[in-house]
């Protein structure tokens, strides 16, 4: 495990931790992530990453759960499968058509790469890219059909 990183979590939360209440919560999360990666994050955005290391379930981050986040979730207690298939879903969520619908839709797949700056694909251009994954032939993809996508 590198140090570093966990070396520099005490300011890094700080920073993060915006009312010093000890706890950063979904909002707070948002907001830096907005800074550090100048885009913008939905408030549900940011309770799925949230949620993926919040142990207690109190729907905030202690110190020791915001340096899972940092040191990547707590990889080191998990096998490489579980991290890859963590990592995979939380992708997929990112262009999930919603939060609820477990699906990849031309449409979302459009907003999605929109708000990582490729502006060039229309929805037809994205249709044509589901549809080298889409195994079922129901126009979106699923979960395993995007895991499929990502291991080609």
């Amino acid at each position: 495990m590198n140090s570093r990183p966990i070396m520099a979590v005490p300011s890094v939360f700080a920073a993060f931790d915006e009312d010093g209440d000890g706890k950063v919560s979904a909002s707070e999360l948002r907001r830096c992530m907005e800074a550090t990666l100048g885009e913008d994050v939905s408030e549900e955005e940011a309770a799925a990453v949230l949620a993926t290391v919040d142990v207690d379930g109190d729907g905030l981050l202690n110190q020791k759960e915001f340096s899972r986040l940092t040191a990547g979730a707590g990889a080191q207690e998990e096998d490489d499968a579980d991290v890859k298939r963590r990592c995979l879903k939380e992708a997929f969520g990112m262009y999930a058509s919603s939060p609820t619908e477990d699906t990849i839709t031309p449409a979302s797949l459009r907003r999605t790469l929109s708000r990582l700056g490729s502006h060039e694909l229309g929805v037809e251009e994205c249709r044509a890219m589901i549809c080298r994954f889409d195994l079922d032939g129901d126009g979106k993809l699923s979960f395993d059909e995007f895991r499929v996508m990502m291991m080609a």
